[in-house]
């Protein structure tokens, strides 16, 4: 890692201009699901996508990019705090030269950990795809820059990794008495899910990634989708809320045993059930007007189908949690990574965004 004046220097050099953004900003890499998908499923044949209005609607063109949002997503904004611009989508014709040194966004909406979450969206880029292509993406980079070079800059690069929920709302319990809930009492799918996770990030860590943050899973019972399909009153469905209190402690001791068997701080914990709740039991004091009611949708709470052109549409999205039956507005996305930067423990566990991005400029 830079030295603090190097650091400093590099800064400054990009203040001015003079320096590519790719060479000032480390690498960022984004695995996962529709909540961090940049616009990889545009160029596939699926049904799991966003890229027709009015999504995008608060983008600077006003063109819908693929993103599950009004605006920018997560990764975007963990971008904006690196001082990088966004990572493009890895299936985007965009992503080559330099533009490779910024690091890429893998993530497809509808996957889940397991292969056979979303089957229902057909072509999909599943998570072993995505580390598949992470595989590629460092050859094409090496290509470029050479082998040594590429090593530093994944080793030293941050990974996003968002997994977990579609393997409930589009698995287990998308329809009655699913295969899978036939297959597993929840506490034991809950255990299999985890199990099967370690493997994925065992695969990262394999591929030279050092620096993880993981989300754990949100209040499912509580987005306009699942209110819209369980709740007669707005109160957030107790069978969905089961879920994320089953799950992210386990998670959690996942995390916590691999950074002991690493040796080091791999893995980080972040707390998007904590993050998520605090604007929906208090929309108020985060500026909202409802944390219930999606921005975009038709039926109760917005929350049935997709969001489309001949959808209800809100005409202020700064005063809605949510953009559509499942994703948060860009507002939304903002407190969220704010709490990525400067959370306590109890959001981000062993330490933020900020304290990383520090500890790693003095290495």
């Amino acid at each position: 890692m830079a030295a603090p004046w190097r650091l400093l220097l590099a800064l400054g050099l990009l203040a001015l201009g003079t320096l590519p953004l790719s060479s000032a900003a480390r690498a960022f890499f984004v695995f996962g699901d529709s909540l961090v998908d940049n616009g990889n499923n545009n160029y596939l044949a699926t049904t799991a996508r966003a890229d027709t209005p009015p999504y995008g609607i608060d983008t600077p063109s006003h063109r819908a990019t693929g993103r599950f949002s009004n605006g920018k997503n997560v990764p975007d904004i963990v971008s904006e705090y690196l001082g990088a611009e966004p990572t493009l989508p890895y299936l985007s014709p965009e992503l080559h030269g330099e533009r490779l040194m910024v690091g890429a966004n893998f993530a497809s909406a509808g996957i889940g950990i397991l292969n056979d979450t979303g089957i229902q969206f057909a072509n999909i880029i599943r998570i072993t795809k995505q580390l598949e292509y992470f595989e590629q993406y460092q050859q094409r980079l090496s290509s470029l820059i050479g082998p040594e070079k590429t090593q530093r800059r994944v080793t030293e690069g941050l990974v996003l990794i968002t997994l977990g929920g579609n393997d409930f709302v589009n698995n287990y319990y998308l329809v009655p008495f699913s295969l899978r809930s036939r297959q597993f009492a929840l506490p034991d799918y809950v255990r299999y899910l985890v199990s099967e996770y370690k493997k994925i990030l065992s695969r990262l860590h394999e591929l030279g990634s050092r620096r993880v943050l993981v989300t754990g899973i949100g209040p499912l019972g509580c987005v306009p989708a699942e209110l819209a399909l369980r709740s007669r009153t707005g109160a957030c469905d107790p069978e969905l809320q089961r879920v994320p209190d089953l799950y992210n402690p386990q998670l959690m001791q996942l995390l916590s045993d691999l950074n002991t068997q690493y040796g080091s701080e791999v893995f980080v914990a972040v707390n998007a059930y904590k993050m998520h709740m605090d604007f929906i039991t208090n929309p108020g004091a985060y500026g909202f007007i409802t944390s219930r009611v999606a921005c975009c949708g038709q039926g109760p709470y917005n929350g049935i189908g997709l969001c489309t052109i001949l959808s209800n549409l809100c005409p202020n999205r700064n005063i809605y949690a949510f953009w559509d039956a499942f994703h948060p507005t860009e507002k939304a996305n903002r407190i969220i990574v704010g709490q990525f930067m400067t959370g306590s423990e109890e959001y981000m566990s062993p330490m933020n965004l900020s304290s990383i991005l520090a500890m790693d400029a003095r290495a």
